[in-house]
């Protein structure tokens, strides 16, 4: 199946279920082939079983586009993780409770998440042109939309990388800095352009979310040449964030944010307090410099060495433009 799955067959529209050696497993696929030769596009949605409005957009894409539209291929991974989602296991794989957005390219010898990475890998990602990984934030997690691009790259990937995540309606966009710990950044490594779209949190999903998403999809595959429309008009033209810090608790116990995703912060401001169970403050966080907070925490339970709060500072920008914002 893996050689046959993802084939140039014009015109045509075919969905699979796909099963997982060895498990109960398997992930639900839509390919299709449009009316002429063009790009093959993979485009991905629950990675992370909890991050439900990459999931919905994908579904609902599955569905909206006609062959007869296309130029090249599309393959849609509705849901990655479908064990995790089915179980509530909050973005962990829930037959081996490993992060699979950690494990690629994964191994035929491995666990679940390893198995489902590797399949993934040679099955989509080794045959893609380009890649577009719908995430958002987990059930705990607050964020404000933004998009990863690659860095970590060869400069042609990771220009049509970046110029992929440019057209993404989001406030924020952060290069990657690493070839590693995520499907997208793994493709980077291999030369295939990719993004990561950040959009939605708190195990929630609303319709204009989607339909953010979708839009993003559509203008990206707009630009690849894959449709051949108009572009959608973008409200926002993402501010490049630099410096990115993502600091982990250093306790566990209860957790009381100070600010929101999406705000501005100062250096030397107080983030948040970590509290034991009687209500004793264990620990103050304060910003290391001015920025934006990207995502944090916002359940009251917080696990040590798990993600407290992450932001960066805009890029180029003195303090005085980004008050200005």
């Amino acid at each position: 199946m893996e050689a046959s799955i993802w084939s140039w067959e014009p015109c045509s529209k075919k969905t699979y279920i796909l099963p997982i050696s060895e498990s109960s497993a398997s992930i639900p696929v839509t390919i299709i082939n449009g009316a002429n030769p063009g790009p093959s596009v993979l485009i991905s949605g629950g990675i992370h079983n909890a991050e439900f409005v990459g999931i919905q957009a994908a579904i609902e894409l599955s569905n909206e586009f006609a062959p007869e539209e296309l130029n090249g291929s599309l393959a849609i991974i509705h849901l990655m993780n479908p064990s995790g989602f089915s179980h509530r296991t909050n973005s962990l794989v829930w037959e081996d409770g490993k992060n699979l957005n950690r494990v690629f390219p994964g191994s035929q010898d491995g666990t679940v998440a390893d198995r489902i990475a590797h399949l993934i890998t040679n099955m989509f990602i080794r045959k893609a042109d380009a890649y577009i990984d719908l995430h958002c934030g987990d059930c705990f997690e607050e964020l404000t939309p933004y998009v990863y691009c690659q860095g970590a790259t060869d400069a042609s990937t990771a220009k049509i990388s970046r110029e992929m995540a440019e057209l993404t309606d989001v406030p924020y966009l952060v290069p990657s800095k690493v070839s590693s710990g995520g499907a997208y950044n793994y493709a980077g490594s291999i030369g295939v352009p990719g993004i990561l779209i950040e959009r939605g949190c708190l195990g929630l999903w609303t319709r204009e979310e989607v339909e953010a998403d979708k839009k993003d999809v559509r203008n990206i595959l707009r630009y690849l040449g894959v449709l051949n429309d108009e572009m959608e008009t973008q409200i926002h033209h993402p501010k490049e964030l630099e410096n990115i810090i993502y600091a982990d608790s250093s306790f566990t116990g209860c957790w009381y944010p100070s600010k929101k995703a999406g705000q501005h912060i100062n250096k030397g401001e107080i983030l948040g307090e970590i509290r034991d169970y009687f209500g004793k403050t264990l620990y103050t966080y304060t910003a290391k410099m001015d920025g934006v907070l990207l995502y944090q925490a916002k359940s009251l339970n917080i696990i040590k060495n798990d993600i407290m709060v992450a932001y960066g500072s805009i890029h180029g920008h003195q303090r005085s433009k980004l008050l200005a914002y």
